[in-house]
């Protein structure tokens, strides 16, 4: 089992990182041969952003990205960060595993599932697109506090 350590603000590390960092001041990269990352956003999100008045806006932001940490949660996908509408998750990391591909690409489902039951109950929920890739990645902590 993963074992996470909060540093700073509102980052988390594993325990190994979080320890490697206290003891030297930074944290090595590490290379992951096959990671499923994640990418989506809101389609149109500029123009959506300009009409809506801002406290609806991120209220609405916050409704879906709370879902969607639970579904990342429940697969065992690790959120990577958000930033405006664009969500980023990545499968395989920091614990490697060669299930990620599929975990990815059922959360996702999930994500589209959990989207277009919202449109039918109401025609202005937002379209979220979704990208998917598998590869090599390199990740590390870049700077003091964040994991990429």
């Amino acid at each position: 089992m993963r074992r996470k350590v909060r540093v700073a603000a509102c980052e988390y590390l594993t325990k190994e990182t979080a320890d490697e960092l206290k003891k030297k001041g930074k944290a090595s990269s590490q290379k992951y041969e096959m990671v499923t990352v994640l990418f989506s956003d809101i389609q149109g999100f500029t123009k959506i952003a300009e009409q809506m008045n801002p406290e609806a806006l991120i209220d609405q932001l916050d409704n879906f990205y709370f879902h969607f940490d639970s579904v990342v949660e429940k697969y065992n996908i690790e959120k990577i960060k958000t930033i405006g509408d664009a969500y980023m998750c990545a499968g395989g990391i920091p614990e490697k595993n060669k299930t990620n591909p599929v975990e990815v690409v059922l959360a996702a489902l999930e994500v589209q599932d959990y989207m277009r039951e919202l449109k039918k109950k109401n025609a202005e929920i937002w379209d979220v697109r979704i990208g998917i890739h598998t590869g090599p990645v390199i990740a590390g902590v870049i700077g003091h506090k964040s994991f990429l």
